[in-house]
């Protein structure tokens, strides 16, 4: 008969918690790939967090002149 699995400690289920929160699989050529996680804001991305949220002063500043919007 085969051994049970041993319980992980503390410390393990926080290091697996963290590698979740940062990681992500997906598939490439039929394969399993873990890529890093976008970064999100709110639980949005972060350029469309900046779309809705930013105003124009603040995208001038930061050099984001593709998204401002002109008033006509």
């Amino acid at each position: 008969m085969s051994r049970k699995k041993r319980k992980l400690t503390k410390a393990e289920k926080a290091a697996k918690a963290k590698r979740r929160k940062m990681y992500e699989w997906i598939f490439i050529n039929g394969k399993q790939k873990r890529v890093k996680r976008e970064p999100l804001i709110e639980g949005l991305p972060v350029d469309e967090f900046i779309r809705r949220n930013a105003d124009p002063i603040w995208l001038h500043q930061e050099g984001h002149w593709e998204l401002i919007e002109i008033e006509e």
